[in-house]
């Protein structure tokens, strides 16, 4: 081995580990490393950033606008909206929400499949009287099956694609997988509907969204003593009084009660103020405020709502704006319009200063706002709505026009009439040209993180293969297939693409097992696309753990799940992708 081998292999160990220990952002970590080897000369200068010009990065860039287009135009609730009448038999349901959830996933984007789909699965499991823990892990995982089915389904596909080109002098089609991805899907779903709900722990108060509900303890009616302080200033100034972990939620003025109010409105002597607090941030703001407790009566989520103010459950999305930071530096109050009235994570209610929080994804919090312009500040800050109410999951827009200009970029892509990076490209530009997504929501939609992760991680996977690290682990399995059979060792990729996908992020897993694919595979002297669909495959097999997909993550919080309980279905699953993909990329793609 040489020092140029063992350099690269310290720096792929570095873009596994690191993000896995929580202490850098997997993007960052990718985009040190390939900063590290153009430094030590193993990457030139001049290709260091020739993975943002790949194909694979602009075609899922353009697939994000493209998603973004098909929600804004209500196509994925049109078939949301299908799954209302299906009645309360779980298998139906399951079999209705996963069947459709692959679908929309297999065209779109996983997380915005999900997010549509997510609200319907709640609503579904109250009106059935059971936890939503039944269905959610299972639309979760159902996303991953719809990615499998064509080439823009998940970023590993579009990788894979562009390692056959170089290597094959072809890249796979849009509809390549299809015949696998949907076998899989298949048996998948059919295992979860009748079979695999049942390993899922059923608790019957799991979910965030009852506890974040049950607010009451945490709401006090107040009122100003003649000396107050409080008097005549606006709601904002109040920070000026009392340093105390209050929110304002809702004034009472002449038996009127006004939820929500803004920061500009004042506080009169008269006024009677519903605050959020908890009694020790209470007794802080009566007695610093100068301020009385009103008669004593219940108060609930009634007293937060009117006809134009409403309460929204949203979870926290990956690539929300509120990630890493807090609700005070955030000004989300002055700046969106929106009050913090309560948040979860990981099964339990925060009860730390709300203000200071800072935000993971999955959190799940219950916003106060205006109905009219509630939709537009959630997409703003990467939110989505985990139950419906009243609050549109997609603006109005053209549903033909958004499905003519994907089915057209499908179509050229789909006959080789264009590269699949150009007509999605050219499809992404249709989707602002027409309206159905403004320019600002169409760079809001691109996972950036995602983009840079990719540019950074593909001249990493490159040098792996130009200095012969990737040829040097081929050659280790070679010796180690002389004891198995050609499936034995195809089987073996896709058991360890789907270990690092559990780990680390799936793109990064791709890009790092696809040269050694293909080294195994001209080694055996035998056709490369088994090993390499088998990679592609494994890279969206993350069914172990939570952090292992952004889709699993989005669920854990409001499904009431613990970290262990994912593996309880997806082992299950995985051993069943083994057992059927081993025999189906065989007879579709032989040795």
């Amino acid at each position: 081995m040489t020092l140029e081998i063992g350099v690269v292999y310290v720096v792929v160990l570095m873009i596994l580990a690191i993000p896995m220990s929580g202490l850098w952002r997997y993007d960052l970590v990718a985009l040190m490393a390939v900063l590290l080897l153009a430094v030590l000369g193993i990457v030139p200068a001049e290709q260091a950033f020739s993975g943002f010009g790949h194909p694979a990065v602009i075609t899922v860039a353009a697939v994000l606008v493209v998603s973004r287009g098909l929600q804004n135009s209500g196509v994925v609730d049109v078939l949301a909206r299908w799954i209302s009448g299906v009645g309360d038999q779980l298998t139906l349901q399951l079999l209705a929400l996963c069947g459709l959830v692959a679908i929309a996933s297999a065209f779109m984007n996983n997380v915005g499949a999900l997010a549509v789909f997510m609200p319907v699965a709640i609503r579904l499991a109250h009106k059935s009287g059971r936890s939503p823990a039944l269905l959610l892990m299972p639309l979760a995982f159902s996303a991953h099956f719809g990615g499998m089915m064509t080439l823009i389904g998940t970023p590993p596909n579009v990788i894979i694609a562009t390692f056959r080109d170089q290597y094959v002098g072809e890249p796979f089609r849009m509809f390549d997988f299809a015949p696998l991805g949907i076998g899989i899907a298949f048996f998948c779903v059919t295992f979860i509907a009748f079979v695999g709900w049942r390993l899922i722990p059923d608790r019957k108060k799991s979910g965030a969204v009852e506890r974040l509900l049950d607010i009451g303890d945490y709401l006090s009616e107040v009122r100003l003593l003649p000396d107050s302080p409080l008097a005549n200033k606006s709601v904002r100034m109040m920070h000026s009084v009392t340093d105390a972990d209050v929110l304002i939620v809702g004034i009472v003025r002449d038996g009127e009660r006004y939820p929500a109010p803004s920061s500009f409105d004042m506080i009169q002597p008269e006024d009677v103020l519903i605050v959020r607090a908890d009694v020790e941030n209470l007794e802080e703001f009566l007695q610093e405020a100068e301020l009385e407790l009103a008669e004593s009566k219940p108060l609930g989520e009634e007293s937060l709502q009117s006809a134009e103010i409403s309460l929204v459950e949203v979870v926290v999305a990956p690539d929300s704006r509120l990630v890493g930071r807090t609700a005070r530096n955030l000004n989300l109050r002055w700046r969106y319009g929106v009050n913090l009235l309560a948040a979860s994570r990981r099964g339990s209610r925060l009860r730390a200063q709300l203000a200071d929080i800072r935000f993971r994804t999955g959190d799940v919090l219950l916003l106060q706002g205006r109905r009219d312009t509630l939709h537009e500040t959630l997409q703003e800050l990467g939110c989505l709505p985990l139950v419906e109410r009243k609050l549109r999951l997609s603006r109005g827009g053209s549903l033909y026009l958004s499905s003519g200009i994907f089915a057209a970029a499908m179509v050229t892509a789909a006959l080789g009439i264009l590269p699949v990076q150009i007509a999605m490209a050219l499809a992404a530009c249709g989707t602002a040209l027409t309206g159905l997504v403004s320019l600002q929501e169409a760079y809001q939609s691109i996972n950036w993180p995602i983009v840079l992760l990719l540019g950074a991680v593909i001249p990493v996977g490159l040098a792996m293969e130009r200095t012969g690290g990737a040829q040097l682990i081929a050659d280790q399995i070679l010796m180690i297939s002389n004891y198995l059979s050609p499936a034995m060792t195809l089987a073996l990729f896709l058991l360890t693409t789907m270990f690092l996908s559990d780990l680390v992020n799936n793109a990064v897993a791709v890009v790092l097992m696809a040269p050694i694919a293909i080294g195994v595979g001209q080694g055996l002297g035998v056709s490369v696309d088994p090993f390499l669909v088998a990679v592609a495959i494994g890279g969206s097999c993350a069914f172990l753990t939570p952090i292992g997909h952004q889709s699993n993550v989005l669920v854990l919080e409001p499904g009431g799940y613990k970290f262990g309980d994912y593996w309880r279905l997806g082992l299950p699953i995985e051993l069943i992708i083994v057992a059927v993909g081993i025999p189906l990329i065989l007879w579709i793609w032989p040795f």
